[in-house]
């Protein structure tokens, strides 16, 4: 978990970013669940180099601040990012992905779980993340 005021400063910088391509998150979240790859869409944000999921928005192309890769819960616990005794916990945080884009956020200073509501343009609130 991050230090509540660098998660702070992360999700003011990424809350730039949603507003460009938030569009483009929500449609590949509505084509995970619809294709059945999961009904938990993950959308990792990132500035570093990361090896999970599949690259949707790349920064340096864009020239935004982070790049962003489409996962899934069962992917983060194959990769016992999301431990199995804690599935059940974060299904039962996890927002409706119709509404809400789960984000992970992932910096050199920790990683943490945002819910953002697609509808939202101010920061999200750091207290609204996953245990």
């Amino acid at each position: 978990m991050m230090p509540e005021d660098i998660l702070k400063s992360y999700l003011q910088t990424l809350r730039l970013d949603l507003n460009f391509y938030r569009d483009s998150i929500k449609e590949v979240s509505d084509e995970i669940i619809a294709e059945g790859y999961s009904q938990y869409p993950i959308f990792i944000a990132h500035q570093e180099t990361v090896t999970l999921g599949e690259v949707i928005i790349d920064r340096e192309e864009l020239g935004t601040n982070f790049t962003i890769q489409a996962t899934t819960l069962e992917d983060l616990v194959k990769k016992n990012i999301v431990l199995p005794a804690n599935v059940e916990r974060f299904k039962q945080a996890f927002k409706n992905p119709k509404e809400q884009c789960c984000l992970f956020l992932v910096s050199s200073h920790g990683a943490q779980f945002v819910f953002v509501p697609y509808e939202q343009t101010p920061a999200p609130n750091p207290d609204d993340h996953a245990a």
